[in-house]
Protein backbone atom coordinates (compact mmCIF):
# COMPACT_ATOMS: atom_id res chain seq x y z
CA UNK A 1 0.00 0.00 0.00
CA UNK A 2 1.50 3.30 -0.99
CA UNK A 3 0.82 6.25 0.93
CA UNK A 4 2.75 8.79 -0.20
CA UNK A 5 0.56 11.14 -2.67
CA UNK A 6 3.59 13.74 -2.75
CA UNK A 7 5.02 11.21 -5.61
CA UNK A 8 2.22 12.16 -7.42
CA UNK A 9 1.94 15.82 -10.06
CA UNK A 10 1.39 18.51 -9.52
CA UNK A 11 3.19 17.94 -5.88
CA UNK A 12 1.98 20.84 -4.06
CA UNK A 13 -1.75 19.62 -4.72
CA UNK A 14 -0.94 16.15 -3.49
CA UNK A 15 0.94 17.50 -0.73
CA UNK A 16 -2.49 19.95 0.87
CA UNK A 17 -4.72 17.00 0.10
CA UNK A 18 -2.63 14.64 2.33
CA UNK A 19 -2.54 17.27 4.96
CA UNK A 20 -6.09 17.63 4.60
CA UNK A 21 -6.97 13.96 5.30
CA UNK A 22 -5.04 14.15 8.59
CA UNK A 23 -7.67 16.87 9.98
CA UNK A 24 -11.07 15.50 10.97
CA UNK A 25 -13.76 17.47 9.58
CA UNK A 26 -17.45 16.16 9.69
CA UNK A 27 -20.31 18.66 8.97
CA UNK A 28 -20.71 21.26 11.36
CA UNK A 29 -17.67 19.78 13.10
CA UNK A 30 -15.19 22.22 10.94
CA UNK A 31 -13.62 24.25 13.72
CA UNK A 32 -10.12 22.40 12.72
CA UNK A 33 -10.16 22.69 9.45
CA UNK A 34 -11.07 26.07 9.72
CA UNK A 35 -7.86 27.12 12.61
CA UNK A 36 -5.72 25.24 10.20
CA UNK A 37 -6.72 27.11 6.99
CA UNK A 38 -6.94 30.71 9.76
CA UNK A 39 -3.01 29.63 10.38
CA UNK A 40 -2.11 28.43 6.65
CA UNK A 41 -3.11 32.85 5.37
CA UNK A 42 -0.83 33.88 8.80
CA UNK A 43 1.96 31.70 7.44
CA UNK A 44 1.43 33.41 3.52
CA UNK A 45 0.39 37.00 4.83
CA UNK A 46 -2.67 36.89 2.98
CA UNK A 47 -5.55 38.28 4.08
CA UNK A 48 -8.35 36.28 5.41
CA UNK A 49 -11.45 36.34 7.45
CA UNK A 50 -14.25 34.02 9.28
CA UNK A 51 -17.37 35.10 9.11
CA UNK A 52 -19.89 34.09 11.80
CA UNK A 53 -21.36 31.48 9.82
CA UNK A 54 -17.84 29.90 10.20
CA UNK A 55 -16.95 30.18 6.55
CA UNK A 56 -13.29 31.26 5.78
CA UNK A 57 -12.20 34.00 3.13
CA UNK A 58 -8.56 34.00 1.98
CA UNK A 59 -7.79 37.05 -0.20
CA UNK A 60 -4.89 37.40 -2.32
CA UNK A 61 -3.84 40.19 -5.16
CA UNK A 62 -3.33 39.85 -8.04
CA UNK A 63 0.21 38.75 -9.76
CA UNK A 64 2.23 41.50 -11.33
CA UNK A 65 0.79 42.62 -14.44
CA UNK A 66 -3.01 40.90 -13.80
CA UNK A 67 -4.10 43.74 -11.88
CA UNK A 68 -6.48 44.77 -14.05
CA UNK A 69 -8.35 41.42 -14.58
CA UNK A 70 -11.72 40.61 -13.16
CA UNK A 71 -11.78 39.67 -9.76
CA UNK A 72 -12.23 35.11 -9.37
CA UNK A 73 -13.69 33.48 -6.32
CA UNK A 74 -12.58 29.86 -6.13
CA UNK A 75 -15.10 28.44 -3.63
CA UNK A 76 -15.18 24.78 -2.03
CA UNK A 77 -16.67 23.21 1.37
CA UNK A 78 -14.43 22.53 4.38
CA UNK A 79 -16.83 19.21 5.70
CA UNK A 80 -16.87 16.18 3.97
CA UNK A 81 -19.37 12.96 4.46
CA UNK A 82 -18.52 10.79 7.09
CA UNK A 83 -19.32 6.94 6.02
CA UNK A 84 -17.60 3.71 7.07
CA UNK A 85 -18.18 0.17 6.81
CA UNK A 86 -19.94 -1.89 9.65
CA UNK A 87 -16.97 -3.58 10.31
CA UNK A 88 -13.72 -0.80 10.09
CA UNK A 89 -13.15 0.69 13.94
CA UNK A 90 -12.58 4.37 13.26
CA UNK A 91 -13.43 7.82 14.62
CA UNK A 92 -14.03 10.34 12.47
CA UNK A 93 -14.13 13.31 15.18
CA UNK A 94 -10.64 12.32 15.65
CA UNK A 95 -8.66 10.00 13.28
CA UNK A 96 -7.17 11.43 10.39
CA UNK A 97 -7.65 9.17 7.06
CA UNK A 98 -5.32 7.75 5.45
CA UNK A 99 -4.96 7.81 1.98
CA UNK A 100 -3.19 5.27 -0.65
CA UNK A 101 -2.50 4.96 -4.24
CA UNK A 102 -3.94 2.02 -5.92
CA UNK A 103 -2.96 1.91 -9.67
CA UNK A 104 -4.63 5.10 -11.22
CA UNK A 105 -6.59 6.02 -8.06
CA UNK A 106 -6.61 7.58 -4.53
CA UNK A 107 -8.76 5.67 -1.96
CA UNK A 108 -9.28 4.99 1.91
CA UNK A 109 -9.62 2.30 3.69
CA UNK A 110 -12.92 1.45 4.40
CA UNK A 111 -13.82 4.93 5.14
CA UNK A 112 -15.39 7.88 2.94
CA UNK A 113 -11.85 9.66 1.32
CA UNK A 114 -13.15 13.12 2.02
CA UNK A 115 -11.71 14.25 -1.76
CA UNK A 116 -15.28 15.04 -1.86
CA UNK A 117 -14.07 17.93 -1.25
CA UNK A 118 -10.94 17.69 0.01
CA UNK A 119 -9.09 18.19 -3.35
CA UNK A 120 -10.75 21.36 -4.20
CA UNK A 121 -9.48 22.76 -0.62
CA UNK A 122 -6.45 21.62 -1.87
CA UNK A 123 -6.05 23.45 -5.20
CA UNK A 124 -6.94 26.20 -3.56
CA UNK A 125 -4.44 26.26 -1.42
CA UNK A 126 -1.67 25.19 -3.62
CA UNK A 127 -2.67 28.33 -6.09
CA UNK A 128 -3.00 30.45 -2.88
CA UNK A 129 0.92 29.73 -2.18
CA UNK A 130 2.35 30.06 -5.35
CA UNK A 131 4.31 33.30 -6.47
CA UNK A 132 4.32 31.90 -10.51
CA UNK A 133 0.97 30.86 -11.17
CA UNK A 134 -1.25 34.16 -13.38
CA UNK A 135 -3.98 35.79 -11.70
CA UNK A 136 -5.95 38.67 -11.09
CA UNK A 137 -7.37 39.52 -7.41
CA UNK A 138 -8.00 36.24 -6.27
CA UNK A 139 -11.12 35.23 -3.16
CA UNK A 140 -10.76 31.36 -2.06
CA UNK A 141 -13.75 30.55 -0.26
CA UNK A 142 -14.01 27.72 2.47
CA UNK A 143 -17.83 27.23 3.52
CA UNK A 144 -18.64 25.13 6.56
CA UNK A 145 -21.85 22.55 6.65
CA UNK A 146 -22.10 21.86 3.10
CA UNK A 147 -22.50 18.08 3.19
CA UNK A 148 -25.90 18.30 5.70
CA UNK A 149 -27.43 21.91 5.39
CA UNK A 150 -25.50 24.07 2.94
CA UNK A 151 -25.39 26.03 6.07
CA UNK A 152 -21.91 27.99 5.04
CA UNK A 153 -23.83 29.36 1.92
CA UNK A 154 -26.99 30.39 3.66
CA UNK A 155 -24.63 32.57 6.33
CA UNK A 156 -23.30 34.70 3.21
CA UNK A 157 -23.93 37.96 3.16
CA UNK A 158 -24.14 40.27 0.21
CA UNK A 159 -21.21 42.53 0.94
CA UNK A 160 -18.37 39.68 1.67
CA UNK A 161 -17.61 38.91 -1.48
CA UNK A 162 -16.27 41.37 -3.90
CA UNK A 163 -15.85 38.92 -6.96
CA UNK A 164 -18.58 38.57 -9.41
CA UNK A 165 -16.95 34.75 -11.11
CA UNK A 166 -17.37 32.39 -9.27
CA UNK A 167 -15.68 28.87 -9.80
CA UNK A 168 -16.56 25.86 -7.70
CA UNK A 169 -14.56 23.34 -7.06
CA UNK A 170 -17.04 20.58 -6.32
CA UNK A 171 -17.94 18.77 -9.56
CA UNK A 172 -16.99 15.01 -9.51
CA UNK A 173 -16.69 14.32 -13.54
CA UNK A 174 -13.86 15.26 -15.25
CA UNK A 175 -14.59 16.64 -18.65
CA UNK A 176 -17.78 17.95 -17.53
CA UNK A 177 -18.70 21.31 -16.77
CA UNK A 178 -21.90 22.05 -14.76
CA UNK A 179 -24.06 25.54 -15.20
CA UNK A 180 -26.87 24.74 -12.93
CA UNK A 181 -28.23 22.19 -10.38
CA UNK A 182 -30.98 20.94 -8.24
CA UNK A 183 -32.45 22.62 -5.88
CA UNK A 184 -33.51 20.60 -2.65
CA UNK A 185 -35.64 20.07 0.44
CA UNK A 186 -35.78 17.10 3.48
CA UNK A 187 -38.80 15.24 4.84
CA UNK A 188 -38.43 13.81 8.35
CA UNK A 189 -41.37 11.72 9.99
CA UNK A 190 -40.96 10.96 13.67
CA UNK A 191 -43.67 8.47 15.17
CA UNK A 192 -43.64 7.54 19.12
CA UNK A 193 -43.08 3.83 19.35
CA UNK A 194 -46.05 1.48 20.84
CA UNK A 195 -44.45 -1.61 22.13
CA UNK A 196 -45.54 -5.06 23.26
CA UNK A 197 -44.20 -7.58 25.36
CA UNK A 198 -42.99 -10.76 23.31
CA UNK A 199 -45.27 -13.38 23.04
CA UNK A 200 -44.72 -16.48 24.34
CA UNK A 201 -43.65 -18.88 22.25
CA UNK A 202 -41.29 -16.57 20.35
CA UNK A 203 -37.81 -16.94 18.90
CA UNK A 204 -35.59 -14.22 17.68
CA UNK A 205 -33.35 -13.59 15.05
CA UNK A 206 -31.38 -10.61 13.43
CA UNK A 207 -31.50 -10.17 9.99
CA UNK A 208 -28.43 -8.42 7.67
CA UNK A 209 -28.11 -6.55 4.66
CA UNK A 210 -25.04 -4.81 3.48
CA UNK A 211 -22.61 -5.10 0.37
CA UNK A 212 -24.76 -2.38 -1.84
CA UNK A 213 -23.02 0.55 -3.04
CA UNK A 214 -24.74 3.36 -1.69
CA UNK A 215 -23.72 6.69 -3.19
CA UNK A 216 -24.94 10.16 -3.83
CA UNK A 217 -28.13 10.85 -3.68
CA UNK A 218 -27.99 13.40 -6.27
CA UNK A 219 -25.83 12.05 -9.14
CA UNK A 220 -26.57 7.98 -8.37
CA UNK A 221 -30.31 8.52 -7.97
CA UNK A 222 -30.74 7.28 -11.61
CA UNK A 223 -28.17 4.55 -11.95
CA UNK A 224 -30.38 1.50 -10.26
CA UNK A 225 -28.59 0.88 -7.30
CA UNK A 226 -30.59 -1.04 -4.17
CA UNK A 227 -32.15 1.09 -1.12
CA UNK A 228 -30.85 -1.05 2.10
CA UNK A 229 -34.52 0.57 3.65
CA UNK A 230 -36.65 -0.71 0.91
CA UNK A 231 -34.97 -3.82 0.37
CA UNK A 232 -35.35 -4.39 4.09
CA UNK A 233 -38.75 -3.33 4.33
CA UNK A 234 -39.92 -5.59 1.71
CA UNK A 235 -38.56 -8.21 3.70
CA UNK A 236 -39.88 -7.49 6.57
CA UNK A 237 -43.70 -6.31 5.39
CA UNK A 238 -43.82 -9.77 3.44
CA UNK A 239 -42.54 -11.85 6.60
CA UNK A 240 -44.99 -9.97 8.96
CA UNK A 241 -48.10 -11.01 7.07
CA UNK A 242 -46.94 -14.67 6.04
CA UNK A 243 -45.10 -15.43 9.46
CA UNK A 244 -46.01 -13.31 12.48
CA UNK A 245 -42.84 -11.03 12.41
CA UNK A 246 -42.77 -9.12 15.59
CA UNK A 247 -39.98 -6.23 14.94
CA UNK A 248 -37.98 -5.26 18.13
CA UNK A 249 -35.26 -2.46 16.12
CA UNK A 250 -34.53 -1.44 12.43
CA UNK A 251 -31.95 0.47 11.85
CA UNK A 252 -31.06 1.30 7.91
CA UNK A 253 -29.65 3.67 5.92
CA UNK A 254 -27.46 6.97 7.54
CA UNK A 255 -27.03 9.99 5.46
CA UNK A 256 -29.35 12.15 4.45
CA UNK A 257 -27.87 12.49 1.12
CA UNK A 258 -26.56 8.88 0.57
CA UNK A 259 -28.51 6.15 -0.68
CA UNK A 260 -29.11 3.50 2.25
CA UNK A 261 -26.22 0.50 1.56
CA UNK A 262 -26.65 -1.43 5.11
CA UNK A 263 -30.32 -2.46 7.03
CA UNK A 264 -30.40 -4.01 10.27
CA UNK A 265 -33.34 -6.07 12.01
CA UNK A 266 -34.21 -7.59 15.11
CA UNK A 267 -37.49 -9.62 15.59
CA UNK A 268 -39.31 -12.68 17.04
CA UNK A 269 -41.71 -14.46 15.49
CA UNK A 270 -43.80 -18.10 16.94
CA UNK A 271 -41.34 -21.24 16.88
CA UNK A 272 -43.73 -23.42 14.69
CA UNK A 273 -43.01 -20.24 11.84
CA UNK A 274 -38.88 -20.62 11.61
CA UNK A 275 -38.59 -23.63 9.26
CA UNK A 276 -41.03 -21.30 6.92
CA UNK A 277 -39.71 -18.19 7.70
CA UNK A 278 -36.27 -19.38 7.44
CA UNK A 279 -37.37 -20.81 3.74
CA UNK A 280 -38.66 -17.60 2.72
CA UNK A 281 -35.54 -15.68 3.71
CA UNK A 282 -33.15 -17.84 1.89
CA UNK A 283 -35.37 -17.08 -0.81
CA UNK A 284 -35.68 -13.48 -0.75
CA UNK A 285 -32.04 -13.24 -0.06
CA UNK A 286 -31.74 -15.14 -4.12
CA UNK A 287 -34.36 -12.96 -5.14
CA UNK A 288 -32.79 -9.32 -4.63
CA UNK A 289 -29.27 -11.05 -5.74
CA UNK A 290 -30.61 -11.77 -8.98
CA UNK A 291 -32.57 -8.50 -9.48
CA UNK A 292 -29.57 -6.38 -8.62
CA UNK A 293 -26.96 -8.13 -10.18
CA UNK A 294 -25.75 -5.84 -12.72
CA UNK A 295 -25.89 -2.66 -10.53
CA UNK A 296 -25.20 -4.15 -7.00
CA UNK A 297 -22.67 -7.71 -7.64
CA UNK A 298 -21.81 -7.49 -3.78
CA UNK A 299 -25.05 -7.17 -2.35
CA UNK A 300 -25.53 -10.04 0.74
CA UNK A 301 -28.37 -10.92 2.87
CA UNK A 302 -28.09 -13.19 5.96
CA UNK A 303 -30.25 -14.16 9.15
CA UNK A 304 -29.00 -15.35 12.39
CA UNK A 305 -30.33 -16.26 15.80
CA UNK A 306 -30.54 -13.32 18.13
CA UNK A 307 -31.11 -12.44 22.18
CA UNK A 308 -34.80 -12.18 23.09
CA UNK A 309 -35.90 -8.90 23.38
CA UNK A 310 -37.67 -7.00 26.18
CA UNK A 311 -40.25 -6.08 23.57
CA UNK A 312 -41.96 -5.47 20.06
CA UNK A 313 -44.12 -3.50 18.64
CA UNK A 314 -47.52 -3.58 18.71
CA UNK A 315 -48.93 -5.16 15.81
CA UNK A 316 -51.23 -2.24 14.38
CA UNK A 317 -48.15 0.45 15.13
CA UNK A 318 -46.05 -2.03 12.97
CA UNK A 319 -48.63 -2.48 9.97
CA UNK A 320 -48.28 1.26 10.10
CA UNK A 321 -45.05 1.54 9.45
CA UNK A 322 -44.02 -1.06 7.27
CA UNK A 323 -47.06 -0.15 5.13
CA UNK A 324 -45.73 3.64 4.96
CA UNK A 325 -41.74 2.42 4.10
CA UNK A 326 -43.30 0.46 1.76
CA UNK A 327 -45.28 2.94 0.17
CA UNK A 328 -43.04 6.02 0.40
CA UNK A 329 -41.77 6.67 -2.97
CA UNK A 330 -37.86 6.79 -3.57
CA UNK A 331 -35.78 7.14 -6.96
CA UNK A 332 -36.31 9.39 -10.27
CA UNK A 333 -39.85 11.15 -10.04
CA UNK A 334 -39.62 12.96 -13.69
CA UNK A 335 -36.53 13.43 -16.15
CA UNK A 336 -36.24 16.71 -17.87
CA UNK A 337 -38.08 17.90 -20.59
CA UNK A 338 -35.50 20.32 -22.15
CA UNK A 339 -31.97 18.55 -20.70
CA UNK A 340 -32.23 14.98 -22.38
CA UNK A 341 -31.23 12.10 -19.88
CA UNK A 342 -30.76 14.81 -16.49
CA UNK A 343 -33.28 14.01 -13.91
CA UNK A 344 -35.43 17.01 -12.76
CA UNK A 345 -37.24 15.24 -9.67
CA UNK A 346 -36.32 12.49 -7.28
CA UNK A 347 -36.77 11.61 -3.83
CA UNK A 348 -34.29 9.67 -1.36
CA UNK A 349 -35.61 7.45 1.33
CA UNK A 350 -32.28 7.89 3.35
CA UNK A 351 -32.63 6.57 6.60
CA UNK A 352 -34.67 4.66 9.64
CA UNK A 353 -34.52 4.36 13.10
CA UNK A 354 -35.49 3.48 16.42
CA UNK A 355 -34.20 5.48 18.95
CA UNK A 356 -35.02 7.16 22.83
CA UNK A 357 -39.10 5.40 22.34
CA UNK A 358 -38.94 7.07 18.42
CA UNK A 359 -38.72 6.11 14.68
CA UNK A 360 -37.27 8.90 12.92
CA UNK A 361 -37.38 8.00 9.04
CA UNK A 362 -35.45 10.75 7.18
CA UNK A 363 -36.31 11.46 2.84
CA UNK A 364 -34.64 13.99 1.07
CA UNK A 365 -35.65 15.54 -2.33
CA UNK A 366 -34.41 17.46 -5.06
CA UNK A 367 -35.81 19.19 -8.70
CA UNK A 368 -34.57 21.96 -10.93
CA UNK A 369 -38.12 23.25 -11.03
CA UNK A 370 -39.02 24.49 -7.33
CA UNK A 371 -42.84 23.78 -7.60
CA UNK A 372 -41.48 20.11 -8.46
CA UNK A 373 -39.66 20.31 -5.30
CA UNK A 374 -42.46 21.26 -3.34
CA UNK A 375 -45.04 18.76 -5.10
CA UNK A 376 -42.51 15.65 -4.33
CA UNK A 377 -41.70 16.64 -0.82
CA UNK A 378 -45.37 17.25 0.00
CA UNK A 379 -46.32 13.74 -1.54
CA UNK A 380 -43.46 12.33 0.80
CA UNK A 381 -45.29 13.97 3.65
CA UNK A 382 -48.47 12.58 2.78
CA UNK A 383 -47.78 8.81 2.61
CA UNK A 384 -46.60 9.86 6.92
CA UNK A 385 -49.66 11.73 7.63
CA UNK A 386 -52.03 8.81 6.80
CA UNK A 387 -50.13 6.99 10.18
CA UNK A 388 -50.25 9.91 12.25
CA UNK A 389 -46.73 10.80 11.98
CA UNK A 390 -44.96 14.48 12.81
CA UNK A 391 -43.65 15.50 9.94
CA UNK A 392 -41.28 18.36 9.20
CA UNK A 393 -39.53 19.82 6.84
CA UNK A 394 -36.20 22.03 6.23
CA UNK A 395 -36.50 25.48 4.10
CA UNK A 396 -34.66 24.03 1.48
CA UNK A 397 -32.33 25.25 -0.75
CA UNK A 398 -32.48 26.51 -4.38
CA UNK A 399 -31.26 25.38 -7.53
CA UNK A 400 -29.55 26.90 -10.16
CA UNK A 401 -30.80 28.24 -13.44
CA UNK A 402 -28.15 26.95 -16.29
CA UNK A 403 -26.83 30.35 -18.05
CA UNK A 404 -25.79 29.02 -21.74
CA UNK A 405 -24.29 32.62 -22.38
CA UNK A 406 -22.28 32.60 -19.54
CA UNK A 407 -18.92 34.61 -19.80
CA UNK A 408 -17.00 32.18 -17.60
CA UNK A 409 -18.52 28.84 -19.18
CA UNK A 410 -17.11 30.52 -22.71
CA UNK A 411 -13.52 31.22 -20.99
CA UNK A 412 -13.17 27.37 -19.71
CA UNK A 413 -15.09 25.82 -22.78
CA UNK A 414 -12.04 27.47 -24.51
CA UNK A 415 -9.49 26.35 -22.08
CA UNK A 416 -10.57 22.70 -22.67
CA UNK A 417 -10.30 22.66 -25.59
CA UNK A 418 -6.85 24.43 -26.00
CA UNK A 419 -5.74 22.20 -23.61
CA UNK A 420 -6.91 18.67 -24.30
CA UNK A 421 -7.77 18.88 -27.85
CA UNK A 422 -11.24 17.47 -27.06
CA UNK A 423 -15.14 19.16 -26.80
CA UNK A 424 -15.82 19.32 -22.95
CA UNK A 425 -19.81 18.26 -21.88
CA UNK A 426 -21.36 21.26 -20.61
CA UNK A 427 -24.45 19.97 -18.06
CA UNK A 428 -27.20 20.81 -15.41
CA UNK A 429 -26.64 18.34 -12.50
CA UNK A 430 -29.22 16.69 -9.99
CA UNK A 431 -27.36 17.38 -6.96
CA UNK A 432 -26.93 20.25 -4.63
CA UNK A 433 -24.09 22.95 -5.42
CA UNK A 434 -23.53 25.49 -3.62
CA UNK A 435 -23.94 27.67 -6.57
CA UNK A 436 -27.59 27.62 -5.99
CA UNK A 437 -27.44 29.84 -3.28
CA UNK A 438 -24.53 32.05 -3.98
CA UNK A 439 -26.59 33.17 -7.35
CA UNK A 440 -29.42 34.05 -5.12
CA UNK A 441 -27.06 36.30 -2.44
CA UNK A 442 -25.39 37.74 -5.22
CA UNK A 443 -28.05 38.05 -8.59
CA UNK A 444 -25.54 38.32 -11.43
CA UNK A 445 -22.87 36.36 -10.20
CA UNK A 446 -21.61 34.63 -13.58
CA UNK A 447 -20.66 30.83 -12.40
CA UNK A 448 -19.06 27.18 -13.79
CA UNK A 449 -18.22 24.19 -11.54
CA UNK A 450 -16.05 21.31 -12.51
CA UNK A 451 -13.49 18.97 -10.79
CA UNK A 452 -11.43 15.78 -10.82
CA UNK A 453 -13.28 12.47 -11.30
CA UNK A 454 -14.52 11.19 -8.31
CA UNK A 455 -16.43 7.95 -7.95
CA UNK A 456 -18.18 6.64 -5.06
CA UNK A 457 -18.65 9.26 -3.45
CA UNK A 458 -20.51 9.54 0.01
CA UNK A 459 -19.51 6.04 0.57
CA UNK A 460 -16.47 3.99 1.85
CA UNK A 461 -15.37 3.31 -1.77
CA UNK A 462 -15.21 7.14 -3.00
CA UNK A 463 -11.98 6.85 -4.76
CA UNK A 464 -10.26 9.92 -6.97
CA UNK A 465 -8.74 8.91 -9.97
CA UNK A 466 -4.89 10.78 -10.68
CA UNK A 467 -5.04 11.45 -13.94
CA UNK A 468 -8.31 13.23 -14.01
CA UNK A 469 -6.93 15.48 -11.02
CA UNK A 470 -3.66 16.57 -12.99
CA UNK A 471 -6.24 17.72 -16.02
CA UNK A 472 -8.41 19.43 -13.31
CA UNK A 473 -5.48 21.36 -12.12
CA UNK A 474 -4.28 22.02 -15.34
CA UNK A 475 -8.04 23.84 -16.33
CA UNK A 476 -7.92 25.70 -13.38
CA UNK A 477 -4.80 27.72 -14.06
CA UNK A 478 -5.56 27.86 -17.46
CA UNK A 479 -8.85 29.54 -16.90
CA UNK A 480 -7.54 31.94 -14.31
CA UNK A 481 -4.72 33.00 -16.43
CA UNK A 482 -7.56 34.07 -19.39
CA UNK A 483 -9.59 35.65 -17.06
CA UNK A 484 -10.63 38.95 -19.34
CA UNK A 485 -9.96 42.60 -17.90
CA UNK A 486 -12.23 44.73 -16.56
Amino acid sequence: MNENLQQLQPTRLWHYFQEICKIPRPSKNEEKIAAWLVAFAKSHNLCHEVDATGNVIIRKPAMKGYENRKGVILQSHMDMVCEKNINTVYDFMHDPITPWIDGSWVKATGTTLGADDGIGIAASLAILEADDIPHGPLEVLFTVDEETGLTGAFGLKPDQLQGRILINLDSEDEGQLFIGCAGGKDTVATLTLEWIPVPDGHKAFKVSLTGLKGGHSGDDINKGLGNAVKLMNRFLWNAQHSYELALADFSAGNLRNAIAREAFAWFTIPSENIPGMMKYAKEYGQEIVEELHITEPGISFSIEPADLPDQVLDDAFQTDLLDALYACPHGVIAMSREIPGFVETSTNLASVRMNDGKAVITTSQRSSVESSKKDVADMVACVFYLIDSEVEQSQGYPGWKPNPDSDILRITVDSYRRLFHQEPEVLAIHAGLECGLVGAIYPGMDMVSFGPTIKGAHSPDERLDIQSTVKFWDLTLDVLKNIPMV
